[in-house]
């Protein structure tokens, strides 16, 4: 059984990962299984090297050592288990969807998109240029058809989850008009190309899982991974804990002379 661990360097490590990271590695360790670990850094607007370089610092100091993609490998350079580094990946992944006649480029802005969808949690893509026939350019979205099809899957924790891909987002974006792969994308195709069985993450993610299901089935996985979505940590009622709170920084854990077992101790009890 193969799991991972998943961060995006879009800033340091907080405590919001080291709790995942605990379920990632004792649930791991538990079963058996092995840990993967993935910079996601597909985002190239908001990820930094030097945030890549605090978090393998902080895994190794809190003793959190990957069986796949070590830290020391990104440290050598190129790596498969960096998104930035798996462009042809993505590129064939695609051209897989688009020989089934399922990608088309999309010139519509977030506002038109957003001013579809008032008073809607999640923005719905409408389906606005699905018969436009625009030509799939640099400077244009790039999406996936995805017509009505109801997900099923248990969650390990939030048992039976039922989920309408379609209904919730419309059309997957799988790159953006800036050049950038998606989150939803790159985590589908990654998943299943790096041989995934066992996703282990929070319960704010648990909504991306049907479709990821459904785009991984697109590109040939017969059988979905297992899922686990655990708790998260709040800074608030509704809230969750986010990169922009500096004082749950594992690196200002460690200046403030906290010991690893302390952090990953205080990532529990903060829940």
């Amino acid at each position: 059984m193969l799991t991972r661990f998943a961060p995006a360097p879009t800033g340091w490590l907080h405590l919001g990962h080291v709790l995942n990271a605990e379920y990632v590695w004792n649930t791991a360790h538990a079963r058996g299984a092995r840990v993967l670990l993935r910079i996601e850094d597909h985002d190239r607007e908001r990820c930094r090297p030097d945030y890549e370089r605090g978090i393998l610092d902080d895994l190794d100091w809190l003793g959190y050592t990957p069986d796949v993609f070590p830290t020391h490998a990104f440290r050598a350079g190129r790596c498969e288990g960096r998104q930035s580094d798996r462009e042809a990946v993505y590129r064939g992944a695609l051209e897989e969807l688009r020989r089934l006649g399922l990608v088309y480029a999309c010139d519509c802005t977030r506002r038109q998109i957003a001013s579809a969808n008032t008073g809607d949690t999640e923005q719905r893509y409408p389906g606005t240029c699905r018969e436009k026939n625009l030509p799939l350019r640099d400077g244009l979205g790039w999406r996936v058809r995805l017509d009505s099809r109801v997900e099923r899957f248990a969650d390990e924790r939030l048992g039976p989850q039922v989920q309408d891909p379609s209904a919730q987002c419309g059309d997957v974006l799988l790159r953006d008009r800036h050049g950038n792969w998606t989150y939803q994308f790159c985590v589908s195709v990654d998943d299943l190309r790096q041989g995934i069985d066992l996703v282990i993450r929070g319960e704010d993610l648990l909504r991306s899982t049907g479709r990821q299901i459904t785009l991984a089935r697109l590109l040939g996985r017969d059988r979905p991974p297992a899922f686990l979505h655990h708790e998260l940590i709040m800074k608030a009622p509704g809230q969750k804990l986010s990169k922009s709170d500096g004082d749950t920084a594992v690196r200002e854990l460690r200046e403030r002379g906290f010991t690893p077992d302390e952090v990953k101790a205080l990532s529990r009890t903060a829940q």
